[in-house]
């Protein structure tokens, strides 16, 4: 490989100056602007290829002493990151909540690295400070719908804040549960709160053994990472089980009454509104009523199904989310937004001051820096995506998109539910479901003797890792597994396909072929053999 010149002269040009029309820099960027889909297509490879062979072009651990041709790193970037990357794009890509992105967000994306706005300050912000001022607002309206001299108060006042930006869903629920606890254990007497005094100081002057947040075991992981976090402990995680996959407000309100008899406290009951694995909601009215009778704070970890919100069809199903003292929401998900745009929202614009900070240099007293309420600090202006994506999308976009990736879904699991060799297993509520391959004679079994049905689902969770495995691996399609137990199964836990069905390229005839290649890998293996005694 050529090295380039070591010289401030050469630094300069890099800095000032772009890449010429022919170099290869600016022909990969060419053909991203004309054809996304060819782009992606042509370079990143299908086949799979390990881990540990991909690891082998990052195994170099030392810096380069010398500089590389711009063009050159490019076509190096091409071979070995693009080519081994995933295509998300792809309409048969559904397996996870990453999906394809509309073409003007790769021309706002340049604008928004040119500019390199920093949200923590105004300073290195200016106009960026209100636009996401304005964006926390509208996704606020969304929620809770307050009228218009609540937002006229609020939404550019420096004492308040109606959310905060974020890199995701994770930020979002720890910075949520971050101010729940803080507001549990704030200031009092000669008490100076536990932001300052911490946990231990805290618990003791409020009579508290422990304290815990409550959910469901459909509850995200960050969940986790938060009671860490926060010093609780991860114990203190209390996940009640499931059947139904929604977290029971019975359930729910009979621990939280046997929890504070032993001298402890619910910090938070955290409703889901579409989790990971099915894509489920829990009775989010009905939890809001137990929260309000335990006296905790109330949040809802709407990353993936928030957006529904958008649709007059299908909001009813978050009904209840307007009664949450925070909501997360991730826009990179049914907000066709790049990744790294998550946001939690407050219902008291007051909420945010629980965790306000200041700084000599930065997020004085009385200003309008976003990164006094903020757990991250230095922060790009995503913003500005969301922004875009709402005026060019609309509310009424927004309703066509999520109305039809819900539709999608229901199509998708009528034609699981009418080919013999599938089982659907959870049907969807939002755009997520997840279903496996299980012969007819199997079923027809099963459902002669029930007490069969271990016996077999060992069996088929074999089945099932080997199709996504082989299928995965055919770089075709993509769809995804996980394990969970339903109500029809009990304690049994099963392997099962799970699909995101999200992406707006996808059509019926995607989803017949992905069904027609899982049946013709599963037919062919030996797992089927044994299954259906043909070997």
């Amino acid at each position: 490989m050529a090295v380039a010149e070591v010289s401030l002269e050469h630094l300069f040009r890099v800095f000032t100056m772009p890449e010429g029309k022919d170099s290869k820099l600016a022909q990969i960027e060419q053909h991203l602007s004309d054809n996304l889909a060819d782009f992606l297509s042509q370079h990143v490879v299908t086949k799979v290829t390990s881990l540990e062979q991909i690891e082998q072009s990052f195994a170099e651990f030392n810096v380069p002493e010398h500089p590389e041709f711009v063009s050159e790193h490019a076509a190096n970037l091409l071979e070995k990151l693009v080519a081994n990357s995933v295509n998300t794009y792809s309409p048969t890509f559904i397996g996870h909540m990453t999906s394809a992105l509309p073409y003007f967000h790769l021309s706002l994306a340049k604008l928004l690295v040119g500019l390199n706005q920093n949200l923590v300050k105004i300073e290195t912000s200016k106009a960026f400070t209100p636009l996401e001022r304005q964006v926390l607002g509208m996704m606020h309206e969304l929620v809770y719908a307050q009228d218009s001299e609540f937002y006229n108060t609020y939404l550019h006042s420096a004492n308040h804040a109606l959310g905060a930006f974020c890199s995701g869903g994770t930020i979002a629920n720890v910075t949520a549960l971050w101010v729940a606890r803080n507001k549990a254990l704030a200031a009092d007497g000669v008490f100076k709160g536990v932001a300052r005094e911490g946990l231990a100081a805290g618990l003791d002057h409020y009579g508290y053994k422990k304290m815990a947040i409550l959910s469901s075991r459909r509850g995200h992981y960050s969940l986790s990472k938060s009671v860490d976090l926060l010093g609780l402990g991860r114990e203190q995680l209390i996940t009640l089980d499931c059947p139904t996959q929604r977290l029971s407000p019975e359930k729910a309100l009979a621990f939280g009454k046997q929890y504070a008899e032993q001298g402890n406290k619910i910090l938070s009951i955290v409703g889901v509104a579409g989790t990971t694995e099915t894509g489920h909601v829990d009775p989010l009215d009905e939890l809001a009523d137990v929260a309000q009778e335990l006296g905790c704070h109330f949040h809802v970890d709407a990353a993936w199904g928030g957006a529904t919100l958008f649709s007059s069809t299908h909001r009813n199903i978050l009904k209840g989310i307007q009664r949450a003292d925070s909501v997360t929401i991730d826009a990179h998900k049914q907000m066709y937004v790049p990744m790294g745009a998550g946001m939690v929202l407050f219902k008291d614009p007051n909420d945010s001051n629980a965790v306000r900070h200041h700084a000599n240099y930065i997020l004085r007293a009385g200003s309008k820096d976003l990164g006094a309420t903020t757990l991250e600090g230095s922060r790009n202006g995503m913003a500005m995506m969301v922004y875009a994506s709402l005026h060019i999308f609309g509310r009424q976009g927004y309703e066509l998109l999520i109305d039809q990736s819900i539709d999608k879904a229901k199509i998708f699991a009528r034609m699981i539910q009418s080919h013999p060799d599938f089982e659907l297993i959870t049907p969807p509520t939002l755009s997520l479901l997840t279903y496996r391959v299980n012969p007819q004679e199997v079923q027809q079994q099963v459902k002669a003797d029930p007490s069969l049905s271990p016996h077999f689902n060992e069996k088929l969770d074999k089945l099932t890792v080997y199709v996504q495995k082989q299928q995965r691996e055919a770089g075709k399609s993509f769809v995804s597994r996980t394990r969970l137990q339903t109500q029809t199964y009990g304690e049994q836990t099963m392997t099962v396909f799970r699909v995101v069905l999200a992406n707006p390229l996808t059509t019926e005839k995607d989803l017949q072929n992905i069904l027609d290649e899982q049946v013709a890998i599963a037919s062919k293996s030996q797992n089927w053999a044994e299954l259906t005694n043909t070997e």
